[in-house]
Formats: C-alpha cells, structure tokens, sequence
C-alpha cells in the first residue's frame, strides 16, 4: 500500500485538522438506521461519546465513538471530544448490551484524552476507563476500532480494545500530546514536533509495530473504503466467534510491544 511520506508532525495537524469527518458523519454515511442511546444509568448523559444501534449491510451492530465538534459553540457541548466517565460509562452499557444481543462493537477513535477536569476525576475517570478496557477486552462479539483523528491517552484506548484496529491514514494513536511528550522530556512544549517523530504515533509507525491492522489511504471515497474494511473484518472475525475471540484478543495484545520484523529492521539501520 503506497502511503504518502510526510513527516509525523504533519500527520498530528492532519488528524487535528477542523475539517476531518466527525464520528457522526461517518454514522450517516455507512450505517443505515442510526438510533442513538443516552445516559450511563448513574449520573447523566455524555454528548462528548455518541453510541447506539445500527444497521451495516443489514444486520445490528453497536456503534460508539468519540464526537468533536465543527465550531467553538459545538466543541463546548463536546468538550472538544473529551468524554467524562459518565461518557465511558455510557459506552460500557453498550457493550455488554451488544454481547447480550450478539450484535459486533464497532467504535470510532477521535479524542486528545479523557477529559482532565477535577470534577471528572472526582467522578471516577480513571476508574471509568480501566472499566472500558476490562470489558471491552471480554466482549464475545466481534470488535473493530477505526481511527478517524486523534488518538490521544486511555481516552483512546478505551475503546479501542479491539479484535481489529484500523486507522486512517492520517490519524494518530499516542500515551500523550506530542506537546506533553515535550513538556515532560525536555521541558519544552514548543519541541513538540520533534516529539512527533521520536513517540512513533502514526498509523504507518504502529503498522510496523503490529499494532495496527491495516492502514487506509485517505483518498477518493474515504467512507466507502472504511466501509469495506468493516465488512471484510466482521466476515473473517464471525468465522472465530465467542470465547476463541476472547482468546484471540489476548493473544494480539500480548504480541503488542514485540516489534516485527520489519520494525527490527527500521531499528536496526537507525542504531547503524
């Protein structure tokens, strides 16, 4: 797959860029039927993660993503993404009803992070989170996690605890902000772009890691192309089904961490 080479800092404003598909734009233009669902059954509703039922090449599945917003007024309603744990919360009801109903998860990745506030931290993020990640992890039902923009912290990862990862060609998957990166390591946040290349964020660097799947070009009709990844991974993921895809998902995280060959390679030229 010919991937165009453009640096990793470039990669970042790409993946933030205002103009990209929200989550719920690409809801309408590959689902049939959308019916969203509210609430976390405990506190409130998060509009900063949009989940519900769905049809895909007419069958039920269950759909859940990260929401920005287009302008300053809509990314206030959506924090800029950034869900609070009655947003998590929200997505684990889901996915224990998808399993119930044997409905596969699909789930859209666009968010900086979890939402940093006190009052989210005073409500249980984190634990909120580690919730997300334990029961995605478990679910029998096939799971795809598409990125679609920013991957940011265990905003991102937890809902993307997936039995396949598919990310956009300009999207992006990291522990934190290149600018915290810098921050954190040199004390500089300007340095971000540096920080960039040397966090290995982009989808073709985690492709190498084997941590991505497959990486989709963002040309011609985008929605068609993740379209057709949905439906050939559901296909070969149903043949698996049930405790083999608990098991299967294990396996793929435990290999997370041991490169490829191709990724020895690109390390072995640099220490060369």
């Amino acid at each position: 797959m010919n991937i165009k080479k453009i640096s990793a800092a470039e990669r970042v404003k790409l993946a933030r860029a205002q103009d990209r598909p929200t989550c719920r734009d690409y809801i309408e233009a590959i689902f049939d039927d959308f019916f969203p669902l509210a609430g976390d059954r405990n506190h409130g509703e998060d509009a900063s993660i949009l989940g519900g039922l769905a049809l895909f090449r007419s069958r039920p599945v269950t759909v859940i993503g990260h929401q920005k917003g287009r302008d300053l007024q809509e990314n206030m309603v959506y924090r800029f993404g950034m869900p609070n744990p009655e947003g998590y919360r929200k997505a684990i009801r889901l996915m224990k009803q998808a399993e119930k109903f044997r409905r596969p998860v699909i789930t859209f990745i666009d968010t900086p992070g979890a939402y940093p506030g006190i009052e989210a931290e005073a409500g249980g993020q984190g634990e909120a989170i580690a919730q997300s990640i334990a029961v995605m992890s478990r679910l029998k039902v096939p799971t795809v996690a598409i990125f679609i923009g920013e991957g940011g912290s265990g905003g991102a990862l937890a809902l993307s605890v997936a039995d396949r990862i598919v990310m956009l060609e300009n999207s992006i998957f990291s522990i934190l902000s290149p600018e915290g990166f810098a921050s954190i390591l040199w004390k500089d946040a300007k340095r971000w772009e540096e920080a960039a290349e040397v966090m290995k964020l982009t989808a073709e660097d985690l492709q190498s890691l084997g941590i991505c799947d497959c990486v989709i070009p963002e040309k011609g009709d985008v929605f068609l192309r993740v379209a057709r990844e949905i439906e050939s991974s559901l296909a070969a993921l149903e043949k698996i089904g049930g405790e083999n895809l608990i098991k299967e998902r294990y396996k793929q995280i435990r290999r997370i961490g041991k490169p490829t060959k191709k990724a020895e390679d690109l390390l072995w030229q640099e220490l060369k």
